[in-house]
């Protein structure tokens, strides 16, 4: 039987990079940058976070502050991601680099940074099997509601998660309302759609690129961090992320650079991504791999119906993936 209660919870907690990632991604976008190192900022904000609780971990013995045990990663990964979005920003806003060719070396650089810095810590621990565990610091973040359990199933769907997940809820729904409804978000979309007549009505567009790739980055981080720190239990290994950080790209498509459509989509990935775990195939192995190739099928899927779509609404920022010259206003 297939088990709803069970499912439900694991799905949106697999979902939370991805919505976190997608609502970064979509932040830089909409003001014209093209961020396809989004999965190595992931791997960057995760392994900064996972080193700062890792220093602070092994300095207090194991008896961590709940509040520093939080603070310590989360600033880390901040930081972390913070200058991964900076570097960005600097090739391609100031030295006017290949959006495109930029992002793909960024991803390779962060997964890179990523495996280096968790092997060494790993050789540090001098442990037998290639991971870290962070338990400690592990609990603060995934630490639930202490009523969640006595409400059945609707605190088991609800209010069984972590903090970070609510916090990117809420990160994606004030996203939304920012780039919609407000003057910030007005300009940002003008800098995105044409930055030559944003330019001329007085807009900075290099501030707005800056701005929005290095917060969009920092989202992303953050995904990263509740991916090791919440849903893996703390426990860093390399190449563990898989390619979280791509589908959080495609889902930036699948929403119509939308945050609040977001949180429902990335729902909804989350759930493909791990169906074949709740779906009985027996020994037939070629089957679960079918299921594990649901949220790819999808996503081609798709990419083709929005490459089909006519409505102006519908498209990506005009100038997105464009290096923006003064000089030809």
């Amino acid at each position: 039987m297939f088990d709803l209660v069970a499912f439900i919870p694991r799905a949106v907690a697999q979902s939370i990079p991805l919505l976190l990632g997608c609502t970064g991604e979509t932040i830089s976008e909409k003001a014209g940058s093209l961020n396809l190192g989004i999965p190595g900022v992931m791997y960057v904000g995760a392994i900064s976070g996972v080193i700062g609780s890792f220093l602070y971990e092994h300095s207090c013995g194991g008896n961590v502050n709940p509040a520093l045990a939080i603070l310590i990663p989360m600033i880390s990964c901040l930081v972390g991601s913070l200058l991964m979005g900076l570097l960005f920003s600097f090739l391609t806003v100031t030295l006017r680099a290949n959006q495109n060719v930029t992002g793909l070396a960024m991803t390779t650089f962060g997964v890179g940074f990523g495996n280096f810095f968790g092997g060494s810590l790993i050789k540090l621990t001098g442990s037998d099997v290639p991971s870290i565990a962070l338990s400690a610091t592990s609990q603060c973040f995934s630490k639930s509601l202490p009523f969640a359990k006595d409400l059945g199933w609707f605190g088991e769907i609800f209010l069984s998660y972590g903090f970070l997940a609510y916090v990117a809820i809420v990160i994606a729904i004030i996203a939304a309302y920012v780039l919609n409804h407000t003057r910030t978000g007005l300009h940002l979309r003008a800098v995105g759609e044409n930055p030559a007549t944003a330019d001329a009505a007085g807009i900075n567009i290099t501030k707005y690129k800056y701005l929005s790739v290095c917060i969009g980055c920092m989202i992303a981080g953050l995904g990263g961090l509740y991916y090791v720190m919440d849903y893996a239990s703390g426990v860093w290994s390399n190449d563990a992320f898989g390619d979280r950080g791509w589908l959080a790209i495609a889902l930036v498509i699948f929403t119509i650079w939308r945050p609040n459509v977001a949180i429902f989509a990335s729902m909804l990935f989350g759930g493909l991504y791990i169906l074949y775990l709740f779906i009985p195939t027996g020994t037939n192995l070629a089957v679960k791999e079918l299921y594990k190739m649901l949220p790819y099928v999808v996503t081609i899927i798709v990419l083709v119906i929005t490459g089909m779509r006519n409505k102006r609404e519908n498209q990506p920022p005009e100038s997105l993936g464009l290096p923006y010259f003064r000089e030809d206003r």
